[in-house]
């Protein structure tokens, strides 16, 4: 009992690249409800940080030790009634031993195909 006690109520600490910052400031300017679903999504990753499929998922071939994971279903409330298909990534980097978790990446779908791997190199290596 006292084990599932302390799952509901850890805390995981979240961090943002600049460049993560950057990303979001363009698209608020698109979508206004971002911030604050972005806060839905700590909300969510708070109680399962790892990879969900088909939610979200680790990002492999990076030849890094660092766990990246891509969130491909994100709800966004500016984009009524398309749900968790909104068409925006989240990518971020997971450190399970100090419950820690870095957005790295925000882009919608249909501005880019792939995540930034050369950020995520350039800040995780």
């Amino acid at each position: 009992m006292q084990l599932e006690y302390m799952k509901k109520t850890k805390k995981i600490f979240f961090e943002e690249l600049d460049e993560f910052q950057k990303d979001l400031k363009k698209l608020l300017k698109k979508y206004r409800t971002l911030k604050d679903d972005i806060e839905v999504v700590k909300l969510d990753l708070n109680d399962e940080p790892g990879a969900s499929p088909p939610f979200s998922f680790r990002i492999d071939n990076l030849g890094l030790e660092t766990c990246i994971i891509k969130v491909k279903k994100m709800a966004c409330k500016a984009l009524k009634g398309r749900g968790v298909n909104s068409g925006l990534r989240l990518i971020y980097a997971h450190f399970e031993e100090e419950q820690k978790i870095v957005f790295i990446e925000l882009y919608h779908k249909n501005d880019k195909e792939n995540e930034d791997r050369q950020r995520i190199l350039e800040n995780f290596v």
